[in-house]
């Protein structure tokens, strides 16, 4: 099995959105995605999003304890739980998922506030430690140091 493929967007003003617009890209390419929010209500904003889009755009979505998880495209979580694929992985909490690695690939998605950069720098980390092949962009257009 491959190592996992891990994503670094940084200096993201608006980490939802974001999200959705990596997810409408990664689903127009029917590929299939676990977004892992940092609590309950980041999950319900990401859903409430996903239905702001006009009808063209709108991608289905459930909750990773529904019963249709397994067979839906979009899985939103916030919580440890039953894994529904072994796809893409959109990480949106402070620490690593550590389950991360069943993932092909993992995104991780950090704004532009002190402490989310520094919680990403340690994830960053860590999975440098552990071996993994990082890539790194920055939403500004910028360089990375």
């Amino acid at each position: 099995m491959a190592m996992t493929r891990i994503e670094f967007f940084f200096n993201v003003s608006d980490k939802l959105q974001h999200a959705l617009q990596l997810s409408a890209k990664a689903l127009g390419k029917r590929r299939k995605l676990l977004i892992y929010a940092q609590s309950a209500a980041e999950a319900q904003r990401f859903q409430h999003l996903l239905w702001t889009q006009d009808a063209v755009s709108f991608h289905a979505n459930c909750s990773s304890d529904d019963a249709l998880a397994a067979e839906t495209p979009l899985v939103v979580m916030w919580q440890d739980g039953a894994l529904p694929h072994d796809d893409i992985l959109v990480n949106l909490h402070a620490e690593q998922p550590l389950w991360f690695s069943r993932f092909t690939r993992l995104i991780e998605i950090v704004g532009v506030d002190e402490a989310d950069k520094a919680a990403a720098r340690q994830r960053y980390r860590f999975y440098r430690d552990r071996g993994y092949e990082i890539r790194s962009f920055d939403a500004n257009g910028g360089a990375l140091v």
